[in-house]
């Protein structure tokens, strides 16, 4: 038995290692992100979802390990125990101080979405209504280096089919097809939003135009060559959606370089990494 209080020390210390380093990690590589500076090579989202994984298991862990230590401690609470003096935070003082830290930073951000509040988003690392046409972005055409391809009067959007059909639209043969409109926001997963109203070709006529049915999916790619998010798929329900579009305006412009001219998508309950900008190919699946 002696030997237990020392396994569960070892164990408890050791679990520190992935909580502490995958805390770190996601936090800092987070703040970072905000910024639009990634400084590093590996899948952003993939990174953080598999850090996750190991930063809870290694909290799990070390909770096992201090729950002898808890159990005491509860015991105490129960008999009404006074607290040791010269001890350091309780733990009233200590959830306070986490529930105001919290509270402070919830008002300082979220006037990023909520526009009521956004004179108080110091903190927030987007502005709802900062940003070219008045709608942020968080990469540009330049770091996406796209410039040159979006910008030639060369472009052409390809459509395929599933049964291999090709079919090479310019940006004025897509100007010239039946236009739609719809007030859709831009849902960041980093916790702003903004909406605007959107103009350009429903996606299921561009499918329909290679022999895309209603049950089929589309894969939509951008001029981007790599990274994470330079294509994006939307099932047969986004397909078939009225608001799906193949966006040309943005509020009554002509899209910004940097909100994806001279074509990108746009579909509702869709997060804003999904929402690809800059397309060059719709593939039916």
């Amino acid at each position: 038995m002696a030997a237990d209080p020392r396994r569960r020390t070892l164990v408890e210390r050791l679990s520190l290692i992935p909580l502490v380093a995958g805390s770190f990690f996601m936090l800092t590589t987070g703040l970072i992100n905000t910024t639009s500076w990634a400084p590093w090579t590996f899948g952003f989202t993939a990174a953080h979802f598999w850090t996750s994984l190991i930063t809870i298991g290694a909290l799990i862990v070390h909770i096992g390990a201090q729950l002898p230590v808890t159990r005491r401690a509860l015991s105490r609470s129960a008999a009404r125990e006074p607290e040791p003096a010269g001890t350091g935070l309780s733990r009233r003082g200590l959830l306070i101080s986490v529930a105001a830290a919290a509270g402070t930073v919830t008002l300082t951000t979220i006037g990023q979405t909520v526009r009521p509040l956004r004179e108080l988003a110091l903190l927030a690392p987007r502005h709802p209504d900062m940003g070219p046409q008045g709608i942020p972005v968080n990469k540009t055409a330049v770091g996406a280096r796209v410039v040159d391809t979006a910008e030639s009067p060369l472009y052409t959007l390809k459509l395929v089919g599933r049964d291999g059909q090709e079919r090479l639209l310019t940006l004025d043969e897509l100007r010239a097809l039946p236009r739609h409109e719809a007030e859709l926001p831009i849902a960041c997963v980093e916790g702003w939003s903004a909406s605007a109203r959107w103009g350009g070709v429903r996606v299921r006529d561009l499918a329909a135009m290679v022999g895309g049915s209603d049950g089929d999916e589309v894969v939509v790619r951008s001029l981007q060559k790599g990274g994470s998010y330079s294509s994006s798929r939307l099932n047969a329900t986004h397909v078939r959606h009225d608001d799906t579009l193949l966006a040309l305006e943005i509020n009554g412009e002509t899209l910004h370089i940097d909100h994806g001219f001279p074509a990108r998508l746009i579909s509702p309950n869709r997060p804003g990494v999904q929402q690809t900008k800059w397309v060059a190919r719709l593939e039916v699946v």
